[in-house]
């Protein structure tokens, strides 16, 4: 965003120009707030389980920083003629999982638009030297991701009647896991850097990460976890518009050394909604985080991903 004017601020320790999950400013040596904002159009019918994704994927932000989420503004757009009994469930469903994080909802503002929208406006708190930012990856950690992927396929499939009814499931409650436990556990490590994975797909964050901290990321996909289904209906077509954009974004900065079947470098670039955390972390450290071992950092040499 060059064009955009920017106002030197000391205090501003995370700000737009890193590509970050959040913004981060200085309040004190001890205490400085983490900011982010997410929003999105209805992924599944439930009006109560769309709210309760659509805080999940807010409230991630702050987590993927290292921070503890405090309080939240809700973001609607609603149709004046919508059912308003579907309104009140949407923002029961996001009440539920910001209580369930222990951050505070203080208001929000609405809009009459024929299309729903929600999210929220998260504010959180971290100490200035503990972010955990996407650009300060080390040559010599692991990276650990702690969900599976594939709910951008399993949504289209969904779209397209093709979705088995267990395996939406399976995508419902992966969305719904708050990243809470998975911060929380990353704190009490010497990790070094987090992004979650969220709508640029896995190879799309895992770009991010790289140029930001000027390493290259080595993605074992024999080690990602896709969820159940997924991998057969990104076979059968069902990948999002999403994906393909990402594709097209990130590949010239992804080297794939082996050939691997067309559906699972597919799911390599899916947009996910929710998702889980890419973590570097020191080897020693990566058995106390949930989730698995997906490849390893080192020093910047080529492409900014491999996939092996």
């Amino acid at each position: 965003m060059p064009r955009i004017p920017r106002i030197s601020n000391e205090n501003v320790l995370v700000g737009f120009d890193t590509a970050d999950d959040a913004g981060v400013y200085k309040l004190s040596p001890e205490c400085a707030l983490v900011q982010t904002v997410d929003f999105f159009t209805p992924i599944v019918d439930d009006p109560f389980t769309y709210g309760a994704i659509a805080a999940v994927n807010a409230l991630s932000d702050v987590y993927a920083m290292g921070g503890k989420p405090i309080s939240a503004l809700s973001i609607l757009a609603y149709p004046g003629s919508g059912d308003l009994d579907d309104l009140e469930a949407i923002l029961k469903g996001g009440a539920s999982k910001l209580a369930e994080a222990g951050c505070v909802l203080l208001g929000g503002h609405s809009v009459n638009d024929p299309e729903i929208k929600f999210g929220y406006a998260v504010t959180g708190t971290i100490h200035p030297d503990r972010i955990l930012a996407n650009s300060s990856a080390r040559a010599g950690d692991v990276l650990v991701l702690t969900k599976a992927i594939g709910t951008g396929v399993i949504s289209t499939a969904l779209k397209r009647g093709i979705a088995d009814a267990a395996h939406v499931q399976l995508s419902i409650d992966s969305m719904l896991r708050l990243n809470k436990a998975a911060c929380e556990a990353m704190i009490q490590t010497d990790a070094h850097g987090c992004t979650d994975i969220t709508g640029f797909g896995l190879m799309g964050h895992a770009r991010e990460m790289a140029l930001g901290s000027k390493v290259t990321l080595e993605i074992d996909a024999n080690a990602v976890e896709f969820l159940p289904g997924a991998l057969a209906y990104a076979a059968a077509g069902a990948q999002p518009g999403g994906l393909k954009n990402n594709r097209e974004f990130a590949s010239c900065d992804v080297e794939i050394q082996r050939e691997l079947p067309p559906e699972v470098e597919a799911l390599l670039y899916d947009p996910q909604t929710a998702g889980g955390l890419l973590i570097s972390v020191p080897p020693e450290d990566a058995a106390r985080l949930p989730g698995r071992v997906v490849g390893r950092v080192k020093a910047r040499e080529g492409k900014a991903v491999i996939v092996k």
